[in-house]
């Protein structure tokens, strides 16, 4: 298991719970005022649409996406980053619980 510690973080406490619970997060706030949100995508195939652009870090587990306008699905895996633009929408399938970091702007 992978654990940070962030000093003056900000956790809302009330999950953000999506597609019946296939995808349950937490927003945080830095003490600079970034906000993030870190959750778990469960086994299935979900889209989501983005406001600000999004950057997803996988820190446990894996997934493959597509990108609005693409054919293809790239795997990302623990340690990897993927970018979606803003207003845009990307799809993500796990086959296994996919641990992530939501970075926004």
């Amino acid at each position: 298991m992978t654990t940070q510690t962030l000093d003056g973080v900000t956790v809302t406490t009330q999950a953000n719970v999506y597609f019946d619970g296939k995808c349950v997060s937490h927003g945080i706030t830095l003490p600079d005022g970034t906000k993030k949100s870190v959750g778990v995508v469960l086994p299935a195939t979900l889209t989501f649409n983005t406001g600000a652009p999004e950057m997803m870090e996988c820190v446990g587990g894996s997934c493959e996406y597509k990108l609005a306008g693409s054919d293809q699905w790239i795997r990302s895996s623990a340690g990897e980053k993927f970018s979606v633009p803003g207003n845009s929408k990307f799809e993500i399938r796990a086959s296994e619980p996919y641990h992530y970091i939501c970075h926004f702007g």
